[in-house]
């Protein structure tokens, strides 16, 4: 079934359109790292076993996990500005409760809540493409995805000098009034997309997709407390794998599923996706090691014996390098392509994470492998949503950064288990205290090299790009592939979207249609109405268009294949579309 926009007529994005996305990604970031500070005392705070105190920990990362592709297509159906206020406000709703409490089950439960504000990053990249001018869309994407790392080394510090002089509950009072900002600044500046996804939201898929991503991340964060090998760990896995696969042939068999598969087997999402997972590996080693580092005695003998408070300060360069990367990202992608600007920012992290090896003797070392591994974790988050923008069609664009969100959280949990898992097998123990020892950090950012240098090789397969200069054209299954290549040497349509009175009318959302029903492209209109879209062979099309305050309009139109472009001016009705 075809939708049409019931929203309110789109406003024109202002300037701070950006910032404000951007400062809902550092309010997540947030979120997530407010209880850094205070994870030791987690189970005297909460008067339970440490076991049970990771709970806390664990429900944050199951729930953003599982509702990161969800809100993601929701907000492909209904509207990504929408779905953003709903998931901040979810989050707000979490820090309330997790304010007013101290028993266990409630705190899990207020953490759970939190835990549905990752979906706001994939929603901010995608309205920020529904929105920006092609020029500025770079440098916006990179600092959307970059802001989970910066709000993440911003929070640190503040969290730390806010557990040292107040009650903890404070934390969650704080991470709350920073949702309302970022709700109430939303609704002053950001527009709704007027673009909307067909089709209808596919329950049985979300339910598939929770079930399968709890049994598979659960015994990932608990397999330390379980035993890997222990009959729950297995199970659950194995559990895992048949519910993932079932999912995977239902949703292949549905016209509307909640992930096209078919779209997520493409290299440039499949390797995308495979990268952001080691991309997500070695970003959380240094938010693991770095802090543990710097604050154990100096009487051990390689600790550096640093307050809680300067041990945050020391580690949030990385945040804010990834932060002052944006602009950078811009220039290079523009100039090479997403693809080898991932690949520099790989190597990057490679030489940080191989000069940390021998930079652990003093606090300003740390400071330099921050620096280092945050300009490298910076190029290469602000790639992969543009990889995967360019990848798929815009109605799918908030689901499909969803799921890459979703690998860089996979890529994170493994992290936490496997460097937990490493710290916890060479820690030495001392008055039954474990500490943790420079063996383990030093075989932690080896692992961390490893995950680089396996990240490194899926980056190498994506296929390669040339700079876009103008729209591109979306293949709309896996056997169109080559339609991106023949997008380069044929021409296409063009012309402008006008209302009934002849008014030029800006980012109208048009689609072409090929002869199987398929679509082969799609564009927004500019200020002056005028759009292009390129063609993948010759043949009869359907340019099909439509723009809040109007009714839809379907266009037949043929090329003859060749390089002259054809001008056809589409005339939108003037009425307004009702539900």
């Amino acid at each position: 079934m075809t939708r049409t926009s019931t929203d309110q007529p789109a406003r024109r994005p202002s300037g701070a359109v950006v910032p404000v996305l951007a400062f809902a990604g550092i309010v997540v970031a947030v979120m997530q790292t407010l209880l850094v500070p205070v994870i030791k005392d987690l189970p005297q705070l909460l008067s339970t076993e440490p076991s049970n105190a990771t709970w806390v920990l664990t429900s944050t990362l199951l729930s953003g996990a599982v509702a990161t592709p969800i809100m993601g297509r929701l907000g492909d159906l209904y509207g990504k500005r929408r779905m953003l206020i709903t998931s901040l406000a979810v989050m707000v709703a979490g820090a309330l409760v997790s304010a007013l409490t101290s028993d266990l089950l409630t705190m899990i439960a207020g953490r759970t809540l939190q835990g549905f504000a990752m979906g706001a990053i994939p929603l901010g990249i995608g309205l920020m493409r529904d929105m920006l001018p092609r020029e500025k869309l770079g440098s916006a994407m990179a600092l959307m995805s970059s802001s989970i790392g910066v709000g993440g080394g911003l929070a640190l510090p503040l969290a730390a000098l806010i557990a040292q002089h107040a009650d903890w509950h404070a934390l969650f009072y704080g991470a709350a009034g920073l949702g309302v900002l970022a709700i109430a600044l939303t609704l002053l500046v950001v527009p709704e997309s007027p673009m909307r996804a067909e089709g209808t939201f596919d329950v049985l898929g979300a339910i598939g997709l929770t079930a399968g991503l709890v049994l598979f991340l659960l015994p990932i964060t608990k397999g330390s407390d379980w035993g890997w090998t222990s009959a729950t760990t297995l199970g659950l896995f194995a559990a895992a794998a048949v519910v993932l696969v079932l999912w995977g042939v239902m949703e292949l068999r549905l016209k509307a599923p909640l992930v096209d598969l078919r779209t997520t087997a493409r290299p440039a999402v499949l390797f995308t996706n495979l990268a952001s997972i080691m991309v997500g590996v070695s970003f959380y080693v240094v938010s693991l090691v770095l802090p543990q580092l710097l604050q154990l005695p100096r009487a051990t003998g390689y600790g550096l014996g640093q307050s809680m408070v300067s041990a945050g300060l020391l580690v949030a360069p990385l945040g804010l390098t990834m932060m002052f990367t944006a602009p950078v990202y811009a220039r290079l992608s523009a100039k090479y392509g997403p693809k080898v600007t991932l690949i520099i920012g790989m190597v990057i992290i490679g030489i940080g994470y191989g000069a940390g090896l021998g930079l652990m003797s003093a606090p300003w070392q740390s400071l330099v492998i921050a620096v280092i591994l945050g300009a490298g974790i910076g190029l290469a988050y602000s790639s992969l949503p543009a990889l995967i923008v360019g990848a798929v069609p815009a109605s799918e664009t908030g689901a499909a950064n969803g799921l890459n969100t979703l690998m860089r959280s996979i890529g994170t949990s493994v992290s936490s288990a496997v460097i937990g898992m490493v710290l916890a097998n060479t820690a030495d123990h001392v008055g039954g205290v474990a500490l943790p020892t420079m063996h383990g950090f030093r075989i932690s950012f080896l692992l961390a090299t490893g995950a680089v240098a396996v990240g490194l090789l899926m980056a190498l397969f994506l296929p390669g790009r040339r700079p876009a200069t103008g729209p591109q054209l979306i293949a709309s299954s896996e056997e169109d592939a080559a339609l991106e290549r023949a997008a380069e040497i044929l021409g296409g349509f063009r012309g402008r979207v006008l209302d009934a009175r002849g008014v030029p009318v800006a980012r109208a959302n048009v689609t072409l249609i090929d002869p199987r029903g398929r679509q082969a492209g799609a564009t927004l209109s500019s200020a002056d109405g005028s759009y292009v879209l390129a063609v993948p062979a010759r043949g009869a099309y359907v340019l099909a268009a439509r723009a809040t305050g109007h009714g839809p309009l379907a266009s037949s139109a043929t090329h003859a294949g060749d390089e002259t472009p054809v001008d056809v001016d589409l005339s939108l009705p003037g009425e307004t579309v009702d539900a």
